[in-house]
């Protein structure tokens, strides 16, 4: 086994978990999870810390506020209170503004399925990262994160191995190459290999606990 092979499985076997897994989300292509995985990809993309993005999107589940159909018929007051329970204070009046838009938006343009805004895009991966950037709160940050995410159901995203994830390749001396990425990976699932480079990316001790289990 290479050495890159051995850092790239050292890497997704200890912190190879995906971000909707995190946040209590069993991500299928069906309406519900890849809506929460939207509010997911939303929360995650401002400047704040990704536990309480993680602890938000919980909290709003918890609230009841699951679907399109919830989130934009609840009012907003009650968006900023489920919000302010997972800890997402900085920005929750804001955010509570565009949680609601962007599910009326939803609801409006695609019925509630982001199904439908998948074959809008016609399996065109630029044209699904253009889309989804329509829903208020969601630029092309937000926009990465979901489809590093929902390449584990809608293959013909993969393998999607965004900057972020590449930065997180270069801080352990990977290829920054995507196929060879993905071929070091083995039949490792592309999302939970994009969620593993990114930990990389954003936390340095994930760099140096991966390092040394590779040896």
């Amino acid at each position: 086994m290479s050495r890159q092979e051995r850092v790239v499985r050292a890497l997704v076997g200890a912190h190879g978990r995906t971000y909707a897994d995190e946040a209590g989300i069993r991500l299928k292509d069906t309406p519900q999870p890849l809506y929460r995985l939207l509010v997911l990809s939303h929360l995650l993309s401002a400047r704040i810390r990704g536990s309480i993005a993680l602890a938000t999107a919980r909290a709003l589940h918890e609230a009841g506020l699951r679907d399109p159909r919830r989130m934009a018929g609840a009012d907003w007051q009650e968006r900023v209170d489920a919000l302010g329970r997972g800890g997402y204070r900085r920005y929750d009046e804001r955010t509570a503004t565009q949680l609601g838009d962007a599910a009326e938006l939803l609801n409006e343009r695609w019925g509630g399925d982001l199904r439908r805004l998948r074959r809008e895009a016609d399996g065109t991966v630029p044209e699904l990262r253009r889309l989804l950037q329509e829903f208020p709160g969601v630029g092309p940050a937000g926009a990465d994160i979901f489809l590093r995410e929902a390449q584990g159901v809608w293959p013909e995203v993969a393998p999607y191995l965004d900057a972020k994830a590449l930065q997180g390749a270069e801080r352990l001396e990977l290829p920054k190459e995507p196929e060879r990425l993905v071929e070091a990976a083995g039949r490792t699932d592309p999302a939970v290999l994009a969620a593993a480079l990114v930990r990389a990316a954003v936390d340095k001790d994930v760099v140096a606990d991966t390092l040394r289990r590779a040896g």
